[in-house]
């Protein structure tokens, strides 16, 4: 059978093979042949999807603000594991933390040489993965953490992410007898905006609602989309009223944003509700959640576009 038999694509065929950037080319083989970096990454518990490079001569692993990587887990000690790099190796051992540090199921009693995918468990539901990575894979595996931590369209974290957090700031916040407050808000009147500019615009606003709302916060604070159009910010080290007053600049803000989509003009504004612990009398984060929640809808019912306090 000669190859006149078989059909051919011409379009494929005649289609002439683009020549690739000399620098593009070099970016590529640099990232390739870049020595290997070691990265610890929280793989399970309240902190998933941490990940931290290990390129100092030694890294603290704890309950403390003070560690290199800040842990908020049941049973993590506040000093709880250390992992130091001597050359071209990279060693983990217990602190003498109350409730051990384990490395693939085996408890440390003396310092252990951590290989590829070693699994290191601390605390009541932490797993950190030890893994040695090349420029490729770095890029990679943050693309892959930032996928599963955050919604796509906002910018803000996903509500898994959002659970786990108010769970282990709650718990920081009873045992340091510290201030965490909630806020919580909504798009008024979503629905109708979405029916009358389509859905498009809907996305368009959550978009840019977004963007703005996170520019407003600092760093330390967990923005996160909690539903379709309703999003939740935790802060911690912050008082009722100093969460009015930022939950008001955000307000201000958004009603202030002039959204226009497809030349028209979207009138947009937002109902918040603020609710923070100790001030409010809960016991569990799902406590706060509804105490900011009902808030939130105290503000809706006095009219929308305004933020109110729990009570």
């Amino acid at each position: 059978m000669d190859d006149s038999e078989f059909p051919h694509d011409q379009s494929e065929s005649s289609e002439a093979t683009q020549i690739v950037d000399s620098a593009a080319l070099k970016r590529v083989r640099e990232q390739i042949t870049q020595r290997s970096q070691a990265y610890l990454m929280v793989i399970a518990g309240p902190h998933s999807g941490a990940m931290l490079k290990v390129d100092r001569n030694e890294t603290i692993l704890g309950r403390s603000d003070k560690s290199d990587l800040t842990l908020q887990d049941v049973g993590i000690s506040r000093s709880h594991v250390r992992v130091s790099r001597v050359g071209d190796q990279v060693f983990v051992e217990d602190l003498q933390s109350a409730n051990g540090t384990y490395v693939n199921g085996q408890r440390l009693s003396i310092r252990h040489e951590l290989q590829e995918g070693d699994k290191i468990a601390i605390g009541a539901s932490t797993i950190i993965k030890f893994s040695l990575q090349d420029g490729i894979d770095e890029d990679y595996q943050l693309r892959i953490t930032e996928a599963a931590l955050k919604d796509a369209l906002t910018g803000a974290f996903n509500k898994k992410y959002f659970s786990d957090n108010i769970y282990s700031e709650f718990s920081y916040a009873k045992r340091h007898s510290t201030h965490l407050c909630l806020v919580m808000f909504d798009i008024d009147h979503f629905k109708n905006t979405n029916d009358t500019f389509g859905h498009l615009a809907g996305d368009y606003i959550l978009a840019n609602l977004g963007r703005l709302a996170h520019g407003m916060l600092r760093a330390e604070d967990v923005f996160a989309r909690y539903g379709g159009e309703e999003f939740a910010v935790i802060l911690r080290g912050i008082t009722m009223y100093q969460g009015y007053q930022l939950a008001e600049r955000i307000r201000a803000g958004i009603a202030r944003f002039r959204f226009e989509y497809d030349g028209q003009h979207v009138p947009v504004t937002i109902s918040m509700g603020v609710a923070s612990f100790p001030e409010i009398d809960v016991q569990t984060p799902d406590e706060l959640i509804a105490a900011a929640d009902g808030a939130l809808y105290a503000a809706k019912r006095s009219g929308r576009n305004r933020v109110e306090m729990a009570t």
